[in-house]
């Protein structure tokens, strides 16, 4: 019997987080369970009195946002597929990305998320947090953490 049988691959784009995606397929390949590819796009912020400007400037950006999105999902599905490994995908627009993965790991059944931590240190780690250490802090799914 398996132990896990559906695996979430949450990535930010970045070569480490493609790193983690491509170790969490193989895992996957191994266990004989399927992955689901998931971002989580930055909400759009911004300080301005101007609504048109407003308003073109947040259709640009999450035009924009999703393309990037869709290109970033892509590459999983790919790197899945090359494994022999079963993958949807699916993207959300949020404020902050580690709820967005540990609703997205409940919502979707998964049992494991595997992702990438930047190895964030010190000062660097206090201002910009960890969506990892987040993720880990909240999940009740297991999360296996690649470096």
């Amino acid at each position: 019997m398996t132990m896990f049988k559906h695996i979430l691959l949450p990535t930010d784009g970045s070569e480490l987080s493609m790193r983690a995606v491509r170790q969490g397929a193989k895992l996957a390949k191994l266990l004989g369970a399927r992955v689901h590819a998931f971002h989580a796009i930055p909400a759009f912020h911004t300080f301005t009195y101007v609504t048109e400007l407003l308003e073109a400037t947040r259709e640009e950006y999450n035009a924009q946002a999703v393309s990037r999105a869709e290109r970033y999902l892509a590459t999983v599905r790919d790197i899945a597929k090359a494994e022999g490994v079963a993958c949807d995908s699916s993207h959300i627009v949020c404020d902050d990305p580690y709820e967005a993965i540990v609703d997205e790991a409940q919502k979707r059944g998964c049992d494991l998320i595997v992702m990438a931590s930047h190895g964030r240190r010190g000062a660097k780690a206090v201002l910009l947090g960890s969506e990892t250490l987040k993720v880990l802090t909240h999940s009740k799914v297991p999360v296996l953490v690649y470096r």
